[in-house]
């Protein structure tokens, strides 16, 4: 396995990559060869000189450089009969990832795509109670970086919650709503999105890279139930309404929410904070990743999931472009 851009996350990768027990790191490439030399003695892999030698080498690669080279990237790959883990968003535009999906089908191969949340451990504990979601809110949160100012916040940051909504809700969106604006690039930095669903449910997402500190939060409110997910620190809070005297309901009262006991049912809300167990989510995904390769697994984020909620990004960017149109 190769990886292909070596930047904050293509480091990431490569580091993890040199220690995994499934598969060989074959090499490392990047437009700058000396930062990709850099980088392999780091790790005592090889610095490619060419796409070429990618090809010759690889028997799948990481595709972790910026979004608007993915797309001529992994369909090379692809031609060339590689397996593809291609970092989010799957590509620049939502007809460049249909494309991709036909061909990986028409050779054959696996793709699967970076949104690593689903991984987050903070996640999967949340997973456990099985949600039906009625209405969801997220922030995501960060301080300006350079990086990955080739696209919008919305495909940046946002795009990790509209991941994550449409997995969780599993229905067809309805309406969309959004607001945003540049203020220290040329894309949108700061964006709001209401997406409704076509069976009720409400998503209400804010991403912001202007922000003084980070935050990447969400809330999923169910019927006599919510739960509450920092996938920064990795933690769960869980509020449920239960009768009164079951002596099944685990947790302790929650006061913090006011006094239930003034209502005239006879119910209580617990609050618990279940264990959450914790671990690497990128390894998590390299080793979905090779096992769907070697022992045929289901992809846990396949292209086509991908593609949905780059779709959902371009209805937004457009949405909020429009707004920006009025207003300039």
């Amino acid at each position: 396995m190769s990886v292909v851009g070596v930047g904050y996350l293509g480091a990431i990768h490569t580091k993890l990559l040199a220690k995994n027990t499934l598969a060989e790191l074959s090499g490392i490439f990047d437009i700058d060869i000396e930062k990709a030399k850099e980088i392999a003695q780091q790790y005592s892999t090889r610095a490619f000189q060419s796409l070429d030698e990618v090809i010759e080498f690889s028997d799948a690669v990481v595709i972790a450089t910026p979004t608007t080279m993915h797309f001529d990237l992994a369909k090379l790959f692809l031609e060339n009969g590689k397996h593809c883990f291609i970092e989010k968003p799957i590509t620049d535009r939502y007809q460049q990832a249909l494309s991709l999906i036909e061909l990986a089908e028409r050779n054959k191969l696996i793709i699967q795509v970076g949104h690593v949340e689903r991984f987050n451990p903070a996640l999967k504990t949340v997973m456990q109670y099985e949600p039906k979601p009625l209405f969801i809110e997220a922030h995501r949160l960060s301080q300006f970086k350079a990086r990955a100012i080739d696209v919008s916040v919305v495909s940046d940051l946002m795009i990790h919650d509209i991941d994550i909504v449409l997995w969780l809700v599993k229905s067809p969106v309805k309406n969309i709503y959004a607001n945003g604006v540049p203020v220290l690039t040329d894309t949108i930095d700061i964006a709001n999105a209401r997406i409704e669903f076509e069976n009720g449910a409400i998503a209400n997402l804010t991403a912001s890279r202007i922000s003084a500190k980070t935050t990447r939060k969400m809330r999923i409110f169910q019927k006599q139930a919510y739960f509450s997910i920092d996938f920064g620190n990795q933690k769960v809070e869980v509020f449920r309404l239960t009768d009164r005297n079951d002596p099944q309901s685990a947790g302790t009262p929650a006061m913090m929410l006011g006094n239930i006991f003034d209502s005239p049912r006879d119910v209580q809300i617990f609050y618990e904070t279940p264990n959450v167990e914790p671990l690497n989510a990128i390894e998590e995904e390299h080793k979905s990743f090779i096992e769907a390769i070697l022992f045929n697994k289901p992809i846990p984020v396949s292209a086509f999931e991908a593609s949905q909620a780059l779709k959902i990004t371009e209805m937004i960017e457009s949405k909020i472009n429009e707004s920006l149109n009025l207003i300039y």
